[in-house]
This record gives C-alpha cells, sequence and structure tokens, in this order.
C-alpha cells in the first residue's frame, strides 16, 4: 500500500535513515562537550561557560559522574572567591549568604526535571546532598535548614511517585539524620517518621525500604522516650497485630523479613537488644505459641509459600530454646517442612539439607 504516492516501506526507510542521522548529530555534539570539558578542566577554568556545558552534558548523561565532580569544582570555586570578597571588604556577610544561597537554589531547580527523569540515579541525589552540606557550611543555621526541610518534602513526593526507590530512602534518611543535627538546631524526628512508615506501608504493603526504617525507628523511639516494660509490651503488641493483618498476602518476602525481625524478641540469643528485652521465657514461649498458630492457620491457603514453612521452622527452633530441646513431634514437623522447601526453594536446597543434617546431629546427641 502507498501513502500519497510514496510505498510505505520507502517511508519507512527515510524515517530509519533520518533517525540514524539524528543519532549521529547527537553522539558528535556528546563527544564535542566532553572534549570541551575536559580542554576547560586542563586550563583549571572555572568559568560560567563551562559550568553550562557541563549542564548540557548532564541533561544528556546524568550517570557521567566525572561531570558532576567538575561542576562541584567550579561551585567551590566560586564560594571561595564569594569568601576572600567578604575578608577584604568587597562584600558584606548578608550579601555573601544571598550570593550563595541563590547557587545552591539554581542548581537545586536545575536537578529537579533530572531527578523526575532518573529517579534512581545516584550521581542526581548524590550532588543534591552537596548542595545542602554546602548549605550548612556557608549560610546561617535557620537558612540552612530551611533548605533541608524542602528537601524532605521533595523527597517525600518523589516517594509517593515510587515508594520503593531504595535510594530515594536512603537519602530521606540522609535528610532527617542533618536535620535532627544540633550544627542546624535539630531534635529527633523519629516518632515522625514512624508514623512515615505508618503512611506508606498503608499505601504499598510490599515496601521493604519502609519496614526496615520501621525496625531502626521503634527502638530509638522506645529508648528515647524511655519507655517501661509496659509501654514496650505494648508497641511489640501493636506490631505484631500489624503485621499479622498484613500477612493476608504470604507471598510477599517484605512482610516476612519485617516478621523475623519481630521474632528475634522472643529468641534469648537476640531478646536483650529487641524491642521488649524484660519479657520472661513464659511470656516469649506464649508469643511464640500464638504466632505458630497464627501461621499455621496461614499455612491452609498457602502451602506454596516458601515464607510460611520457613517462618514455622523459625518458631520451632525459638521454643526449644525456650523449653531446653525440641519433642518427637515438632522434629518430626520440621522434617516436613524441608521437604516442602526443598520442593519450593531448589535453589537453597544445600543450605535446607544442612539444616537437616543439623536436626539430625543434635537428635542423636540428646540419645546419648
Amino acid at each position: 500500500m502507498a501513502s500519497h504516492g510514496i510505498p510505505r516501506s520507502a517511508t519507512r526507510e527515510q524515517r530509519t535513515a533520518e533517525a540514524r542521522q539524528r543519532e549521529l548529530q547527537e553522539i558528535v555534539q556528546y563527544r564535542s562537550l566532553v572534549t570541551d570539558i575536559q580542554d576547560g578542566v586542563d586550563k583549571k577554568e572555572h568559568s560560567p561557560e563551562l559550568l553550562e556545558r557541563t549542564s548540557a552534558l548532564l541533561r544528556k548523561n546524568p550517570e557521567y559522574y566525572t561531570i558532576w565532580n567538575v561542576r562541584r569544582r567550579i561551585f567551590a570555586n566560586e564560594f571561595d572567591n564569594l569568601s576572600a570578597q567578604v575578608e577584604t571588604q568587597q562584600f558584606t556577610e548578608d550579601k555573601r549568604h544571598s550570593q550563595v544561597l541563590d547557587i545552591l537554589n539554581l542548581d537545586l531547580q536545575f536537578l529537579f526535571p533530572l531527578l523526575l527523569q532518573y529517579p534512581k540515579c545516584y550521581w542526581i541525589w548524590n550532588h543534591r546532598l552537596w548542595l545542602l552540606q554546602q548549605a550548612t557550611s556557608y549560610l546561617p543555621s535557620e537558612k540552612a535548614r530551611s533548605l533541608w526541610e524542602d528537601e524532605l518534602k521533595l523527597v517525600g513526593k518523589m516517594l509517593t511517585r515510587d515508594s520503593r526507590n531504595f535510594h530515594g530512602w536512603g537519602y530521606r534518611r540522609t535528610v532527617v539524620d542533618n536535620l535532627e543535627s544540633t550544627t542546624l538546631g535539630g531534635k529527633s524526628m523519629a516518632r515522625d517518621e514512624y508514623d512515615y512508615t505508618t503512611k506508606m506501608i498503608g499505601q504499598n504493603l510490599s515496601n521493604f525500604s519502609a519496614w526496615h526504617n520501621r525496625t531502626r525507628l521503634i527502638l530509638r523511639i522506645l529508648n528515647e522516650e524511655s519507655a517501661s516494660a509496659a509501654e514496650r509490651k505494648q508497641m511489640l503488641d501493636k506490631e505484631i497485630k500489624l503485621i499479622q493483618k498484613a500477612l493476608f498476602d504470604p507471598y510477599d518476602q517484605s512482610l516476612w523479613f519485617y516478621h523475623q525481625s519481630l521474632m528475634s524478641t522472643f529468641d534469648p540469643e537476640t531478646a536483650g537488644q529487641s524491642m521488649a528485652p524484660e519479657l520472661s521465657d513464659d511470656e516469649r514461649l506464649s508469643y511464640v505459641k500464638a504466632e505458630q498458630e497464627f501461621i499455621e492457620d496461614l499455612l491452609e491457603d498457602a502451602e506454596d509459600s516458601k515464607w510460611v514453612y520457613q517462618a514455622l521452622m523459625e518458631c520451632a527452633l525459638i521454643e526449644a530454646k525456650l523449653t531446653g530441646g525440641l519433642s518427637a513431634d515438632v522434629r518430626n514437623k520440621i522434617r516436613a517442612w524441608l521437604v516442602k522447601l526443598k520442593e519450593l526453594d531448589p535453589l537453597r536446597s544445600g543450605r535446607w539439607a544442612d539444616t537437616e543434617q543439623s536436626l539430625a546431629d543434635t537428635a542423636v546427641r540428646e540419645q546419648t
């Protein structure tokens, strides 16, 4: 078939040729930018023109980390010049602060569209962090704090767009650490961040980073608030209730990792560093048995989930530590669970075989 008298195959070939030509032109432009920037670096330039060339190149390729270093050197030189002008009384301190703030704001704005386009590019996050650190170094604490607070709002919006972006979560922790610092007149934000993880988990249960943050934050909150044994137990009950509600999806690895962290509260070997270290062994055993019943109920509808069998084994092994050994009935259950795990998780068959052998060795020792 033809379109306006031109065969479609010919049109496709023409478009392909045009696309190839555009691609070649872009390659030439890209190489020219790289060469120009390298020439500027060799000449130790710190000019606005060199800065603009780095901008053009980073828009094309933000993964080119060497160019971010060039950009930072240009800014560092400008900050040094501004400081020198204050020392020679060409500038007032307020004027220097205003100039530094303008530079930082302009570059933060430059980065924003890049961040939207490449939200998992480490170098963009890293450069934003460097800019904010310059704010802490060169600006009064209240002005610097304002930039860090705006950054926390920004990363919140980015995590709303992609709640499982681990770069974003790591960056958020760094921003919060700085906002909590005495340099910026901060105080603990652990409770606020804990509430934030609750919100994000509510939006997406399969959010490993949110669950991971929660584990760290709970211990901080309890320690900072000098929580009593009763308050710690109340927090534990709340978290168990939350994870049980979430585990209506027994196939989600993120949930089981958090469940595992809660179970460490009952393991005598790790209980001392947990959220409820003052529980008695009888209380821990009661929790473990209740959890075992809950997981066995899950098993009825999730016989093909390896995580369920692993959690059951974990409960059984903790129970053994609390009671001084495994009963023959529990030992038989573990063997059956190991058979299922070998079937469902063949890549870790060696691990399950080692567990099976360890179980057999323990039984022999107990009999002798």
